[in-house]
């Protein structure tokens, strides 16, 4: 699974990485300059984009280092749905597609009715559950029983990994340094 970022011909941020296909995640990088692990930092303007920033971070201007995994968590999300994070043209319900989307993550029946039907048989039947897992793991409100970014690099490659033995394909080359198994 690969996440890719629309470029802005308007802005030269990150310009290089993605010429080069270095994976680089943009407004994630909220906790770099934030507090050691385990503690929070308070911010008195809360930056981000919408759809994307962890809640207690949104409520309370506290920072901690895996607000930032709340914000990934989106990722898959968009990926598994086909949605935007926010839309104010969908149904007022579903104007915020992590807290519309949040009770259909758990179990195979509803996860279905959520899924974009555009990638319907494209992935290993248990790539799409597990995406899903992973996203709720990631969205859990408590930033403490969030997984580290570790851990969602790992689960992202056992899913990769599925879809490699059901004869899935790469669009781009290898990430430097991958784990292989």
């Amino acid at each position: 699974m690969v996440a890719v970022k629309k470029h802005n011909p308007e802005g030269l941020q990150g310009l290089q990485q993605w010429q080069d296909f270095t994976a680089k995640l943009s407004d994630f990088g909220l906790a770099i300059n934030g507090p050691p692990a385990g503690e929070s930092h308070l911010m008195t303007q809360v930056m981000g984009t919408y759809g994307y920033a962890a809640p207690e971070y949104v409520a309370t201007g506290h920072l901690y280092v895996k607000s930032d995994v709340y914000g990934f968590g989106v990722v898959p999300l968009e990926l598994l749905t086909g949605l935007r994070a926010h839309d104010l043209n969908r149904p007022s319900h579903q104007h915020n597609l992590v807290e519309w989307a949040r009770p259909y993550l758990s179990g195979a029946s509803k996860l279905k009715r959520l899924m974009d039907q555009r990638i319907d048989g494209k992935y290993h039947t248990k790539a799409a559950p597990r995406t899903a897992r992973l996203a709720r793991k990631c969205l859990t409100g408590d930033p403490k029983s969030r997984p580290s970014m570790d851990e969602v690099v790992a689960a992202l490659e056992d899913i990769e990994a599925l879809q490699q033995g059901a004869g899935g394909h790469r669009d781009l080359p290898p990430r430097p340094g991958a784990r292989r198994s």
